[in-house]
């Protein structure tokens, strides 16, 4: 496995294996089992998956070494307060049946950031959690973290993929040092991407998939990133990406597929931000 250094001088796999959507909890224990035992070693979950509890199954039933493994969860914004984040972080742990947390991120961008960070860095300097960060922060709200808090987030976990390429949002990352670490690789599917014949036709050149293209080409930008499949032949396949390189035509053919669009939501629209985070953040008042 690639691992890549953040800026606390940690290293992490840059692929790995999330659970984001596996529901049924049996279902995810054993997805999560076969991707440990192939190779993977990377896994993703977070509070609001409500999954927590399978993962940490799966980790103590997988036999592999904690310190081989790279837990991260995430905290939701109905905890992001400084004293229900403490409670929040309490709670992954003890969900997860681990003593300490090798990365955890702020999941959005929405409430009392700065209160609910000053806990993730308590928890870091306490040993609970090695490395801290965020998921779907905009550059300008990840430049008002790092100016209003004392310790910069190592990871910034957004959506990246053929369709919603963010390369402004990826550049400055890089410019700041924080790793970018991307959600929905495959986009969930959308607009036929398991098919496309611009990727097919790069895939064939190498004698592998669409998937793999696309992984392949997210990890030579030098994103982390962490597909999600409850199949045994896709767990596989998508671990199966280090023993071929994209060109530098082929990466010029990647990019030329941006439609510069999120497959999901605007995390800044107002109506969206309300309709999907209100009722979270309304617990807080």
């Amino acid at each position: 496995m690639q691992n890549v250094k953040l800026n606390n001088e940690m290293e992490m796999p840059q692929l790995g294996f999330g659970v984001f959507q596996i529901t049924d909890l049996e279902q995810c224990k054993q997805a999560v089992l076969t991707a440990i035992k192939n190779g993977y070693r990377l896994i993703d979950t977070a509070a609001a998956y409500q999954n927590e509890t399978a993962v940490g199954e799966a980790i103590k039933e997988s036999g592999v070494n904690r310190e081989d493994l790279f837990i991260t969860s995430k905290l939701w914004v109905s905890d992001f307060t400084y004293d229900r984040a403490k409670k929040g972080i309490d709670t992954s742990l003890k969900n997860l049946g681990l003593d300490y947390l090798d990365m955890y991120l702020l999941h959005q961008p929405y409430g009392d950031t700065v209160g609910a960070w000053r806990a993730l860095e308590e928890a870091q300097k306490e040993g609970k959690i090695r490395a801290i960060g965020v998921s779907n922060f905009y550059a300008d709200q990840l430049k008002d973290l790092e100016l209003t808090t004392s310790i910069k987030p190592v990871v910034n976990q957004i959506e990246v993929n053929p369709w919603y390429q963010q390369p402004s949002e990826v550049d400055f990352a890089n410019r700041e040092d924080i790793r970018v670490e991307a959600w929905a690789p495959f986009a969930e599917g959308k607009h036929d991407i398991f098919t496309n014949e611009t990727i097919a036709r790069i895939a064939k050149k190498y004698n592998k998939t669409n998937g793999q293209v696309i992984l392949r080409w997210l990890l030579q930008r030098g994103i982390v990133v962490i597909p999600k499949s409850v199949h045994e032949a896709r767990i596989k396949e998508n671990i199966d990406v280090f023993d071929f390189e994209l060109s530098a035509d082929d990466i010029k053919v990647m990019s030329s597929l941006d439609k510069n669009e999120s497959q999901f939501f605007d995390h800044r629209d107002p109506v969206t931000i309300e309709q999907i985070f209100g009722s979270s953040l309304a617990k807080l008042k």
